[in-house]
């Protein structure tokens, strides 16, 4: 539209001679081959990095982090991240910085959702050009069922609570057995372990749920793994499928994970 209307322009004004029309359709010409320019280069050598695997639930959004570098000296403006009906806006990308952005997508169904590419466009300075660039990375968002359910957890076997030792603190050990004088006496971090902890771990079993369909089983098991005390070791059990008590946040989402992919199918 706007090439037409300075075809127009510059008809109009020669035919009938008017000098001030041309100069103007001239300059506006100038502007939009400038403008061109800037689109193109509000794009050019911007990096992109982000974490391609989420765990999301049915029914939600699945939220990708994507972090943009600008290395060089110019500000950036008005850059979209664009993947299939959803768009987050980037503005300013100041010079010389990074700057985390989040792009959420709707999820409608559980399983595996893969997003073969996305991508980063803009139409600055005026609008009147667009640069975009498609970026070959496979997104993927494990679609774990929606936490509902009514059921308790079965009941959790536990041992007495007689002290046995010390061990050297890891992660995922639970904090509220930490030995904070030893710590605070300039020792290594550690952990009071009793002879009961290694009864304490609770199991979420598929086989707990009889009576429920197999939708509803996997809702009501994900419901147990999000509320679950991040404290306290749990392990998974599905057909075909145990995961080890853990309890720490890649455990969490590798049991999110696995009931995401389970396969109704295969009982």
């Amino acid at each position: 539209m706007f090439a037409i209307l300075l075809v127009a322009m510059i008809a109009a004004s020669l035919n009938y001679n008017n000098n001030l029309a041309l100069a103007f359709a001239f300059l506006l010409s100038s502007v939009a081959l400038v403008a061109m320019h800037h689109c193109h280069r509000n794009l050019l050598g911007i990096q992109v990095n982000l974490n391609p695997e989420v765990e999301t639930f049915a029914n939600s959004q699945a939220r990708f982090d994507f972090v943009l570098s600008n290395s060089s000296p110019v500000d950036r403006h008005d850059i979209e991240i664009h993947c299939e009906s959803s768009t987050c806006l980037v503005s300013p990308l100041n010079a010389g910085v990074q700057q985390l952005v989040a792009l959420e997508i709707p999820v409608a169904q559980r399983g595996v959702r893969i997003i073969k590419d996305f991508q980063l466009r803009t139409r600055y300075p005026f609008g009147w050009f667009r640069a975009w660039t498609y970026i070959n990375t496979p997104l993927t968002a494990y679609v774990a069922p929606q936490p509902l359910g009514s059921r308790t957890p079965p009941p959790i076997a536990s041992g007495d609570d007689d002290f046995a030792d010390l061990r050297p603190y890891q992660p995922g050990m639970p904090v509220k057995h930490m030995a904070w004088k030893v710590l605070a006496r300039g020792g290594e971090a550690a952990v009071r372990r009793y002879t009961g902890d290694s009864l304490i771990s609770e199991w979420l079993e598929w086989d707990a749920l009889p009576g429920l369909s197999a939708e509803a089983r996997l809702s009501q098991l994900c419901r147990w793994v999000v509320l679950h005390d991040s404290n306290r070791p749990y392990g998974l059990r599905l057909p075909h499928l145990e995961i080890a008590p853990a309890a720490h946040r890649q455990h969490y989402r590798n049991c999110l994970r696995a009931l995401a992919l389970f396969k109704v199918s295969s009982l």
